[in-house]
């Protein structure tokens, strides 16, 4: 199993991901609008206590709509929703959706998202609108796969270190693309703070040097703001995995909980009751199918991609800690430990 060409969630044939984000001394927030145009099958698994999420119930596979068309990563909390009502009017008029007429242009494109909370990174009142959603789709490319402090992970902070946008990808042995892109903002540290290393084994990572490890151990258990220390913490993962298999919507269910599991691997604690941890996995269907549920080797392969979109979404959470930069207070991986890259 190696990555991708891009190493991204983009290598998944039929995905387009476009970020849009304001960082200045009054904002640090964005949207990050994950694309498929043509429909995926898809489905999600929340975990955080606090989750703020758009048309998560229509994913139930027992439920009329069996496709999406997009998936919304937003800063903002429950205000960043309105996100959505962007990429919404940016697929409807390109006519992408489920057709309710028979003129063409009559679709309603179905659009889940979640939110996370990064309000104090930002002056009150400022957050993503509809606005910030159809600006994100019209960035949207094959070739988008910058990391760290750009869409939803623009204000994003995990433990005590800026946190921001990761993303991976890896093909299997027969061809299958599998790739991730989260936005790591959560309760928990991604940091062990007895190493100095990602809780995740790194390539390219030593342990820092001993003097860094213990001028960063006070921090922990802080939560930093941009003007210092903020009373509410700023919470919530959300992320996307996704792969080119033929899945239906159950099967895509198997992929969001190993995300879910790998967020538990790479930040500690995770799914908190201050968190709302959310993920969402889609299948785009333009590769191979697995067998059918029952038959020789459904198990096996079914499990086999699941484990490998854990791992992928594991890799994906620490790029996110990896290539976040400063903002003001929030210091970052790099500043705190600039001896661990080897």
């Amino acid at each position: 199993m190696g990555p991708g060409k891009r190493d991204a969630l983009v290598d998944v044939d039929g995905v387009l991901v476009g970020h849009e984000q304001r960082l200045d001394p009054h904002w640090a927030t964005g949207v990050t609008a994950v694309l498929v145009p043509d429909g995926a099958s898809a489905a999600v698994d929340v975990r955080g206590g606090g989750p703020g999420t758009r048309e998560t119930d229509v994913l139930r596979p027992d439920h009329l709509v069996q496709q999406v068309h997009g998936v919304v990563l937003t800063g903002g909390s429950a205000y960043g929703l309105a996100a959505a009502d962007g990429v919404v009017r940016w697929l409807g008029e390109r006519g992408h959706g489920v057709p309710v007429g028979t003129d063409p242009a009559h679709v309603v494109p179905v659009v889940p998202g979640a939110v996370i909370f990064d309000l104090p990174m930002n002056d009150w009142g400022n957050r993503p609108d509809a606005g910030f959603g159809y600006r994100a789709c019209q960035h949207a490319s094959r070739e988008e796969a910058r990391e760290g402090n750009v869409g939803a992970g623009t204000g994003a902070v995990v433990g005590c270190v800026k946190g921001g946008i990761g993303t991976a990808s890896a093909v299997l042995a027969d061809g299958t693309t599998i790739g991730a892109l989260v936005a790591v903002n959560a309760a928990g540290s991604a940091i062990d703070p007895g190493t100095g290393l990602p809780w995740v084994p790194t390539p390219g990572l030593r342990r820092p040097d001993q003097a860094e490890i213990d001028a960063a151990k006070p921090l922990f258990g802080t939560r930093p703001g941009r003007h210092g220390p903020v009373d509410r913490p700023l919470n919530t993962t959300i992320g996307v995995v996704a792969t080119d298999l033929r899945l239906s919507g159950a099967e895509c269910r198997r992929l969001a909980v190993a995300a879910q599991d790998a967020l538990a691997r790479a930040v500690r604690p995770a799914h908190l009751l201050v968190d709302g941890d959310t993920m969402f996995a889609l299948a785009t269907g333009t590769g191979a199918a697995l067998p059918a549920p029952g038959e020789p080797g459904w198990a096996a392969r079914l499990d086999e991609v699941s484990a490998a979109a854990a791992d992928v979404v594991a890799r994906a959470i620490v790029r996110g800690v990896l290539a976040a930069e400063p903002v003001d207070g929030v210091t970052c991986y790099t500043r705190l430990y600039p001896s661990a890259r080897e």
